[in-house]
């Protein structure tokens, strides 16, 4: 996966400045963390936009995209987006207008709302999503470092932090034996892309 230039620091400057940090504050964990989160950020987002560029897509409008290819019908209102994606109005409505300009959506009435929009995907847009998915999930969507224990544990370190946020309710977990899945929250059957190389579940907020 393509990503920033290496820094090549003889040190890691996290670790470092949570040296420091003990010796004038007091404990780093914390914020040795958090640092390090921001960090694993900006490294993911790199690498994924790299991928995406061919596209002509960000992360943000590959997201976009595949809520909209999630969707029952391909289409949802652009405050369904902003909820679902967690993001602000403003930020959906610039996402909308690119994907808008390069053919991958279309704006239409909402039927149930005179004054409200929907975004649809067009059949650009689908394809678009089919190819880039592909490459994300060959690149494992720059996890490849990690082993599938090792990414459900740090989406459970995270997870807990969102539900902290007030990000999301969640679900109680349904008795074994049900056919639920054993995350609670999640779809037992969450909705699948057409194609080859699309991703065979999500989050929740793609559905």
């Amino acid at each position: 996966m393509p990503v920033a230039k290496p820094l090549d620091l003889p040190f890691d400057p996290i670790e470092r400045a949570a040296e420091i940090w003990e010796d004038r504050f007091g404990p780093a964990d914390a914020m040795a963390a958090v640092t390090s989160i921001m960090r694993a950020q900006q490294i993911l987002l790199a690498g994924l936009d790299g991928l995406l560029r061919p596209y002509g897509l960000t992360f943000a409008r590959y997201e976009a995209l595949v809520l909209l290819a999630f969707s029952r019908t391909g289409a949802l209102p652009l405050r369904v987006i902003g909820e679902r994606l967690m993001v602000h109005p403003t930020s959906v409505t610039n996402t909308v207008d690119r994907l808008e300009r390069d053919g991958l959506v279309r704006r239409r009435p909402n039927p149930r709302d005179g004054r409200g929009t929907l975004a649809e995907i067009t059949p650009s847009g689908r394809e678009v999503v089919t190819r880039s998915t592909a490459d994300l999930m060959a690149a494992r969507f720059g996890m490849a470092g990690y082993d599938p224990p090792e990414l459900g544990d740090i989406f459970t370190l995270l997870r807990g932090l969102r539900v902290s946020a007030g990000d999301f309710r969640p679900e109680p977990v349904a008795p074994a034996g049900d056919g639920a899945t054993a995350s609670a929250g999640w779809p037992a059957r969450p909705p699948v892309l057409s194609g080859p190389g699309t991703p065979a579940s999500a989050p929740r907020r793609h559905r």
